[in-house]
């Protein structure tokens, strides 16, 4: 599909987060379908510098140009739009992100419980991403796998977070263990939310899922707890993004529940009440609540 001669605009300022979230969302796609830059866009009829712009969230693509791109990477153009975007207020940072707590880490973390009892304290609304997904999907998470595979997964779940991040301008919400297979989405998060990463090490997290009844993991328990580190050593440095950290290891619940309260109020205090002598430094700095 021949592109006009003039369609390489430059991106509106406005726009540069929305064009960088769909540049992601193509630049994750080629390269999960192994197509070169170069192929793609022969495919699309588009020059492979204005692809490169593109991906890179510096080009303001056509509609028709994005509807070939999906086509030939087989997907939706949806796929490659994202949608009920917050709006972002100077230097990048979503309007209200402070008031919303996203709590990540692997599953055993304590997302789900110590989420809830934060929500309470805070008297914020609790929304677990997981069930959100379910509820689109109108199946399981393991339905939506089987029946129709992993990426349709990670529609459902950007699809989830768009409409949690739409409605709820406060919350505080427990999110999936594997949200940061998905860039676009993951960015997506940590543009709309204060994100807390819920640490444990292997072992707390394999006997927290034994203990809600779970007993999978435990069938191969030398090779699932191998797997489990290499799972928990191939994220780190995704969940390292997050703004603050907390390890939940060796705590009981209650003491789990004080030390992330009170790391909850520092980085809500911080946030919405910056310095003015040092904006940037502690808009940026990260906190570890190892020894809260």
């Amino acid at each position: 599909m021949p592109r006009p001669a003039n369609s390489e605009k430059p991106a509106r300022a406005e726009n540069t987060a929305l064009l960088r979230d769909i540049g992601a969302r193509v630049r994750h796609e080629r390269a999960k379908h192994a197509v070169t830059r170069k192929t793609l866009a022969q495919q699309c009829q588009t020059s492979e510098r204005y692809l490169a712009q593109i991906e890179l969230g510096e080009a303001n693509p056509s509609v028709l140009v994005l509807d070939s791109i999906a086509r030939a990477l087989d997907l939706d153009p949806v796929d490659l739009m994202p949608s009920g975007r917050t709006r972002e207020a100077p230097g990048g940072r979503a309007v209200n992100r402070a008031r919303r707590i996203a709590l990540i880490g692997l599953r055993g973390a304590g997302k789900s419980t110590l989420g809830r009892l934060l929500a309470d304290a805070l008297e914020l609304p609790f929304v677990e991403l997981s069930r959100e997904i379910e509820r689109i999907a109108g199946c399981s998470i393991r339905e939506i796998h089987d029946l129709y595979g992993t990426n349709a997964y990670r529609r459902y779940e950007r699809r989830a977070l768009d409409e949690v991040v739409r409605l709820h301008a406060d919350a505080v919400i427990a999110t999936p263990g594997g949200i940061v297979a998905e860039p676009a989405t993951f960015d997506a998060l940590l543009g709309h939310c204060t994100t807390v990463w819920l640490q444990a090490s292997a072992e707390e997290h394999m006997a927290r899922v034994a203990a809600q009844g779970d007993t999978r993991p435990m069938a191969q328990s030398r090779e699932a707890m191998a797997d489990l580190r290499r799972i928990l050593a191939g994220r780190a440095a995704f969940y390292a993004k997050a703004d603050a950290t907390f390890d939940t290891s060796g705590r009981s619940e209650a003491e789990s529940f004080a030390g992330l309260l009170a790391l909850a109020g520092d980085l809500l205090g911080r946030a919405s009440s910056p310095s003015p002598a040092r904006p940037a430094a502690s808009g940026n700095r990260k906190q570890t609540a190892a020894s809260a």
